[in-house]
């Protein structure tokens, strides 16, 4: 059995595979509330045969959001649209989780729906770039808020079903930036020293992991080397602390903290699996399990980083857009799933036939068929 398809167990939830669907923004909501979209965009990955899909990075405060059209959780009323498409995972056999985030200092907007000022914040009044507003420095008043936004967010991730929770602690939002040396000039306890930096971060993650369900998978996204003065020197260690505090894998990706960081030193920029390394590290050094991701394409790609004990999860996103029914696909093409299991009972038959139609190659994608023609109707 390939490792691709095999099941994994994390505290209570145990995935039917190892393909995770990547937390991808949509900018399809409409006030904070999830739309039909949002049921069609992750229902597919579902019906597609993933074993995780993630939901896209859903704020946990009104002025947390990148754009106005970004998901969120900071309000009761947005719990029953999302547990609607929890239950729809559910009944075709996907895990679903939730990505947890605020953008902070990142936010693209300025003004609300009512063209009322947001209150943009930050560690520091520094601007992420040029192009950006100046936010205003987070208050050390104001802190115990903003972690009780993320908990308030995890009670209702609880309510409407999510089987995971994924802190977004990369890419330049809120939590990076408290993390990062560039963004974060603080004088006080959540500024100065490596240990004060990361604080924030760690008591956002003992409060919501004493919030979530013991029996609960969480995850933390990290940027593992951004270009900014935050590497594998200072997420190694970091992870170990996360760990302690119970988190179970730490989702690998990097940057976020500059505009101009196209390109990861010694990698080429359009490299297969680029940010795999990461994985591989943490999960060596840190002693905890970690989830690939970053230009994962091919079923034996996937396979092998498995294999090879690089990873324990395989995260895919534009892939995901341009295939949903990816996971499918690569059971077939690595030899599993015979019966179509990871199709709903009601649409196996026809794949069966399918097969039969072409003589068991279901990867008929380059063949000669003009030849084939030919040669069924002499």
């Amino acid at each position: 059995m390939s490792k691709l398809f095999s099941t994994l167990e994390l505290r209570s939830v145990k995935l039917r595979n190892r393909v995770v669907v990547a937390p991808m923004l949509t900018a399809a909501a409409e006030e904070g509330r999830s739309m039909p979209w949002h049921l069609v965009h992750i229902g597919r990955f579902a019906l597609g045969g993933c074993g995780l899909v993630m939901m896209e990075s859903t704020k946990v405060e009104k002025r947390g959001r990148g754009t106005l059209f970004d998901l969120g959780l900071w309000d009761d009323a947005f719990v029953p649209g999302l547990a609607g498409i929890v239950s729809f995972a559910h009944c075709y056999g996907a895990k679903i989780g939730i990505q947890l985030g605020h953008t902070g200092r990142k936010s693209t907007f300025t003004q609300d729906e009512q063209g009322q000022n947001l209150d943009m914040v930050g560690p520091s009044a520094i601007a992420h770039s040029e192009a950006r507003a100046v936010p205003r420095a987070l208050e050390l008043s104001e802190i115990p808020g903003v972690i009780g936004a993320f908990v308030s967010a995890a009670r209702r991730a609880h309510a409407a079903g999510y089987d995971v929770i994924e802190l977004h602690g990369a890419h330049g939002y809120l939590l990076h930036s408290f993390l990062s040396p560039v963004a974060n000039r603080r004088t006080d306890r959540y500024g100065g020293s490596d240990e004060n930096r990361k604080r924030l971060m760690l008591e956002v993650t003992a409060a919501v992991r004493a919030e979530w369900p013991a029996d609960k998978p969480l995850f933390m996204r990290l940027s593992c080397e951004d270009l900014a003065g935050i590497g594998l020197e200072q997420i190694v260690p970091l992870a170990v602390e996360l760990k302690a505090l119970g988190v179970d894998v730490i989702d690998c990706s990097s940057g976020g903290m500059r505009d101009d960081m196209r390109d990861i030193p010694g990698v080429a920029p359009d490299a297969f699996g680029y940010q795999v390394r990461y994985a591989e590290e943490i999960r060596r050094d840190a002693g905890i399990p970690t989830m690939a991701v970053g230009h994962i394409i091919h079923p034996q790609q996937a396979e092998d980083i498995l294999q090879a004990g690089r990873a324990d999860l395989i995260a895919i996103a534009r892939e995901m857009l341009y295939n949903p029914n990816w996971a499918i696909d690569a059971a077939q093409k690595l030899g599993e799933d015979p019966d179509f299991e990871l199709l709903p009972a009601n649409v196996r038959g026809p794949m069966a036939s399918r097969r039969r139609r072409f003589k068991g190659n279901l990867s008929t994608h380059g063949s000669d068929w003009r030849a084939e023609a030919l040669t069924d109707t002499v």
